[in-house]
């Protein structure tokens, strides 16, 4: 069977696409390795509603380290950039590369990302950025497609999932926490 590491950005994200992609054939296992996750509680919010979802569906749930001091170096000169700008591809390339470097270490055949559920995220940006890491081992699936987002809106309704109201970095926080 062909295996696929999903990276996962949260529990309502992962529903459907873990689904997606067993009705496409795949075995899959799932890696949460988000670093832009701030403060610690939310990423804390989001892990646990992982955990509860890949428990659930029976997929190996990977954790990576919370490397926020990282992201943010990477990230701090464009703080000031509007959600989708060039901090965002900064990011989906940090996670993304770390997730190609686990699928070679567990020797899966491909890597895709749940990132792509999102109405708010370009998923041409990011199959850009999966195609340049992954030789081909990239899957270039659109998770939003086929009702996967209000699917997943469903679910985690359902099963009461933690749904968080920004993308999860410190930027992004400060730009709703700043809306009316």
């Amino acid at each position: 069977m062909r295996r696929v590491l999903l990276h996962v950005c949260c529990g309502v994200c992962a529903w459907a696409s873990i689904e997606r992609l067993r009705e496409e054939g795949f075995e899959v296992e799932a890696l949460f390795f988000n670093p832009n996750i701030h403060p610690f509680s939310e990423y804390k919010k989001r892990l646990e509603a992982c955990r509860e979802v890949t428990g659930a569906l029976k997929v190996v749930l990977l954790e990576g380290e919370y490397l926020l001091d990282d992201w943010i170096k990477e990230c701090r000169q464009y703080s000031k950039e509007p959600e989708g700008g060039r901090r965002c591809q900064i990011c989906f390339y940090i996670r993304l590369k770390e997730t190609l470097r686990i699928c070679r270490e567990r020797n899966c055949h491909y890597f895709t990302t749940t990132l792509t559920i999102s109405p708010h995220k370009k998923s041409k940006d990011i199959f850009s950025i999966g195609r340049g890491l992954g030789e081909k081992r990239f899957l270039e699936i659109d998770f939003k497609k086929k009702e996967g987002f209000k699917k997943s809106l469903s679910k985690a309704k359902e099963l009461g999932l933690y749904r968080q109201n920004y993308c999860g970095c410190v930027y992004s926080k400060k730009a709703v926490s700043c809306k009316p």
